[in-house]
C-alpha cells in the first residue's frame, strides 16, 4: 500500500507553473464591440391606437433634439482564444464574437491587435480569427483528444469573469458527452471554467491543445467543477476547412436516420441494436447508390456505426466528393453500397420527393389491427390532415389506450407507410405483414410511421 501511494504521488505533478509559462503567450483574451440600435419607439408612452397624441409624441421623440437622437449604443462582451499558427490565425468560439462589429486581440505580453473573421461553424460553436503583425507570433500545437484518458491531468487558460489571464488544473471526468448538437464530442473537465473562459485553450500535460472551453454546467452560473470542451478531434477538421474555405464542407449522405431499440433489431432479424435505421431517403447520394428505408446502416467507410451520432459525426468529418462503402442490412443480410458523398450545407433545406401514387383505394371503414383502428388513405383523408396528393398509406384513426401502440406513442392522424418494410396501403396488408412476422418466429412488428411529414420506425409487440 505503501509503494501504491508513493507511485500515486509522483504521478502527480509537483507545479504546473512550467507548462503554464510554457503555453501562456499564446492564449489570448478577446474583447468584442457590437453597436445595438434602440427602437424607434423606446422611451415613448404608450398610448392606445388611434390616439390624437400618438403623432405628436412620435414628432417630439424623433426629433433631431428628441430623446430618440443617437440612441444606438455599443455593447461589449468578453471571451478567450489560442493562437494556432506564426502568422496570426486564432481559434474562440463562435459565441464570443457573433454579431460583433469589432474584435480586438489582447495578448499575454499587453501587445493588442485588431482581429478579422475569417469563418465560423454554429454547428460546434467554433470561430477561426486572423490578426496581422510584423513579427511572428507565439502558437500552441493541437494535441489528439481520443488518446487522452479520463483522469489524465489537463489546465485551462483563459480570461474568466473578465480578470485576466488565469489558469487552472483538474483532470478529464469524461470523454465523448454529447449537449445539443449533431458533432457534439465534448471533453468533461473539473478544471474551474468560468464566463470569459469562452473560446480558450484545454492542454494536456505536453501542452498540446486537446479540446476548446465551451460551457459549463452549473445551476449558479459559476464553476461547480463540471465543465465542457469541444474535443480537438472535431476542431480541427473544422478550423481546417474554415482556413482553406471560409465556411465547412461536410459530408452527406441524403437519408433520415433513427436509433434502433432491441425490440426493432428482433423485429427485423439483427442480432445487435446497433446502426443507424434509416427512415426516408431524400433525392441525392443515397437515393442515386441504392439505399432504401428501412435499411440499417451498420458500417461505414470500413467502421461500424453503433448509433445515429456516430455515423453522423463520421459522415460530416469525411471529404465531400468521396467515394465511400456503406454497409446496410437489408431483409436478413448485408448488402455493400458505394456512396459518393454530397456536400451537407449545399444540401440543407431540400425536401424528398413524393412517392409514386396509385390509385386510391375507396372509401372504406377503419379496421381494427394491432390495437389501432386504421383506414385506407383517400383524398378526403388527405384534405383532412393537409397531406400531399402522394401521400400513401394507413391513416390511424384511434388507438386501444391499453394496447402496445399507445404505450409507444401511436396518435390519431398519424400515417403507417410500411410495415415489415414493405408498403402498406389497407389494414389487410398490415394483417398479413404482421402473419409474415409471427410465421418467422418474430414478437414484434416493425411500422414506419409519419407525423407532419417526420418518419420513424416503431416495433409494435404482436398479439399472442
Amino acid at each position: 500500500m505503501a509503494q501504491m501511494a508513493m507511485l500515486a504521488a509522483q504521478d502527480r505533478p509537483e507545479s504546473f507553473a512550467d507548462l503554464a509559462e510554457r503555453v501562456s503567450p499564446a492564449v489570448v483574451n478577446i474583447t468584442t464591440t457590437t453597436t445595438v440600435a434602440a427602437r424607434l419607439d423606446e422611451g415613448m408612452p404608450r398610448l392606445p391606437e388611434g390616439s390624437p397624441f400618438e403623432d405628436f409624441f412620435r414628432d417630439f421623440f424623433d426629433a433631431p433634439e428628441g430623446p430618440n437622437r443617437n440612441r444606438s449604443r455599443q455593447s461589449q462582451a468578453l471571451g478567450s482564444g489560442f493562437v494556432i499558427s506564426e502568422d496570426g490565425y486564432l481559434v474562440t468560439n463562435n459565441h464570443v464574437i457573433d454579431g460583433a462589429d469589432e474584435i480586438r486581440i489582447e495578448f499575454f505580453s499587453g501587445l493588442e491587435l485588431q482581429a478579422e473573421l475569417i469563418g465560423t461553424d454554429p454547428a460546434t460553436d467554433i470561430a477561426l480569427l486572423k490578426v496581422d503583425h510584423d513579427e511572428a507570433l507565439p502558437f500552441v500545437p493541437w494535441g489528439m483528444a481520443e488518446q487522452s484518458r479520463v483522469g489524465d491531468w489537463v489546465i485551462a487558460v483563459g480570461n474568466p469573469l473578465g480578470q485576466g489571464f488565469s489558469v487552472s488544473a483538474g483532470i478529464i471526468s469524461a470523454r465523448g458527452r454529447a449537449l445539443q448538437g449533431n458533432y457534439d464530442d465534448y471533453i468533461q473537465t473539473d478544471a474551474a471554467i468560468n464566463r470569459g473562459n469562452s473560446g480558450g485553450p484545454l492542454f494536456n500535460m505536453d501542452g498540446e491543445v486537446i479540446g476548446v472551453n465551451t460551457a459549463i454546467l452549473s445551476p449558479t452560473g459559476g464553476s461547480i467543477g463540471i465543465g465542457f470542451a469541444m474535443s480537438s478531434d472535431v476542431v480541427v477538421n473544422v478550423v481546417d476547412q474554415l482556413r482553406e474555405f471560409g465556411s465547412t464542407r461536410r459530408g452527406w449522405l441524403g437519408v433520415r436516420i433513427q436509433d434502433l431499440n432491441a425490440e426493432m433489431a428482433e423485429a427485423i432479424g439483427l442480432e445487435r441494436a446497433e446502426g443507424a435505421m434509416v427512415t426516408e431517403v431524400m433525392p441525392g447520394p443515397s437515393l442515386d447508390a441504392g439505399m432504401q428505408a428501412g435499411d440499417v446502416i451498420v458500417r461505414f467507410d470500413g467502421g461500424r456505426v453503433a448509433d445515429t451520432r456516430m455515423l453522423v459525426r463520421r459522415v460530416g468529418e469525411t471529404s465531400v466528393g468521396r467515394d465511400v462503402e456503406v454497409v446496410v442490412f437489408r431483409g436478413s443480410e448485408e448488402v455493400t453500397l458505394t456512396v459518393t458523398l454530397g456536400q451537407r450545407e449545399l444540401a440543407e433545406g431540400t425536401t424528398a420527393p413524393g412517392s409514386p401514387d396509385p390509385a386510391a383505394p375507396s372509401e372504406m371503414a377503419p379496421s381494427s389491427v394491432l390495437g389501432m383502428e386504421l383506414q385506407g388513405m383517400t383524398d378526403s383523408l388527405r384534405a383532412e390532415l393537409d397531406l400531399p396528393s402522394s401521400a400513401q398509406g394507413l391513416v390511424v384513426r384511434a388507438v386501444d389506450p391499453d394496447s402496445d401502440a399507445a404505450a409507444k406513442g401511436v396518435q390519431p392522424g398519424d400515417v403507417i407507410t410500411e410495415a415489415n418494410q414493405q408498403p402498406v396501403t389497407s389494414p389487410e396488408d398490415l394483417r398479413a405483414r404482421a402473419e409474415d412476422a409471427r410465421d418467422a418466429g418474430r414478437r414484434s412488428l416493425l411500422v414506419l410511421l409519419r407525423r407532419g411529414g417526420d418518419p420513424r420506425f416503431l416495433a409494435l409487440a404482436l398479439d399472442d
